[in-house]
């Protein structure tokens, strides 16, 4: 339920409704819609509660209730499109974001290396893996807390904003702080009790849609950071698994529109993990920003053949350096 406040409704007579409203045992969110101060009544209410009980509230012009079970990810409750600012550098705000790096953190030299490549092409963001979720426990499962250590230091000396994943709230206790943008892989989209925690933080959290997710269980996930606290999600597009066994993944571009209608959320795409194929890479990513995204993640390694992870998708920084201005 969303309560539509009086015009002249300061926030200070909107925070002492807020305060009424946590007594009766409800929780509610403020936001702006329309120009006007709005309440989000997002949980605690029972089936049978009545409409003008509320209209009836101090300040309350009119009740709206929610089209969509997402009440915080969805555009019910806020009609502007969300940018998030990260060191100054933003994510929804117009100029395309671009993330680039390692799938993996291989040692110290490699991530400096690499960052100081892609943030001469004009990257601003720094993706990199400190800990690895492979299909096999064999694999290169990542450097750990010395791999975020190397990514602090890379984008701190480059002036980028770092990009890393965390899987378990151990993981998240050593990032915290250090990495600027927690990313939540999609084998963790429904890790209710990871999304929880990453919403008690006010760090950016880019979320990956998990390989068979429809868009609405996309943003129910979503759901779960805006509701425990932090506004500052970015969805991300990495493919979805379907009949086609050619390519690794195949990226829903499609989604980038739909999304756009459903949510304010930024949205970017990953054209690395959605097709699995270095030579698809620049290809898909020119349709993502075409369909409208945000903004794109790009694997990225100055030997491609010789990482440690994913080798099959990465491209080179001379392939990065090339693309780079064909996205605009």
């Amino acid at each position: 339920m969303i309560l539509i406040l009086e015009k002249n409704t300061t926030h200070p007579q909107a925070q002492q409704l807020i305060e009424r409203l946590e007594n009766m045992g409800l929780k509610a969110v403020k936001e702006e819609k329309g120009g006007r101060i709005a309440i989000a009544i997002v949980s605690g209410i029972d089936a049978g509660t009545q409409e003008q009980h509320f209209s009836r509230l101090p300040h309350v012009e009119k009740v709206e209730q929610f089209s969509q079970q997402f009440k915080l990810a969805g555009k019910d409750l806020r009609d502007k499109k969300l940018i998030i600012d990260v060191k100054g550098k933003t994510i929804g705000g117009g100029e395309l974001c671009v993330m680039a790096g390692p799938c993996s953190i291989e040692n110290e030299e490699q991530i400096h290396r690499i960052a100081k490549s892609v943030k001469q092409s004009g990257a601003q963001f720094l993706r990199g893996g400190a800990f690895k979720p492979r299909t096999s426990p064999y694999d290169f499962q990542g450097l750990g807390e010395e791999g975020v250590r190397y990514l602090q230091e890379a984008a701190r000396e480059n002036d980028m904003v770092s990009v890393s994943e965390v899987m378990d709230l151990d993981q998240l206790e050593i990032a915290l702080g250090k990495v600027d943008v927690f990313q939540v892989g999609a084998r963790n989209m429904q890790n209710y009790t990871l999304l929880k925690e990453l919403g008690k933080t006010q760090t950016p959290v880019m979320l990956k849609r998990g390989f068979a997710a429809t868009y609405r269980e996309f943003l129910n996930a979503a759901e779960y950071i805006l509701n425990a606290g932090n506004p500052n999600v970015i969805l991300c597009e990495r493919g979805i698994r379907t009949f086609e066994s050619y390519t690794r993944n195949t990226l829903d571009i499609g989604a980038v529109p739909a999304l756009r209608e459903l949510t304010h959320l930024p949205i970017i795409i990953d054209p690395s993990h959605g097709t699995g194929i270095r030579s698809m890479v620049a290809p898909m990513a020119y349709a993502g920003v075409a369909a409208g995204a945000d903004g794109i993640m790009v694997e990225v390694h100055y030997d491609p053949d010789r990482s440690y992870s994913d080798a099959q998708q990465a491209i080179s920084c001379e392939a990065f350096a090339e693309m780079m201005p064909k996205l605009e």
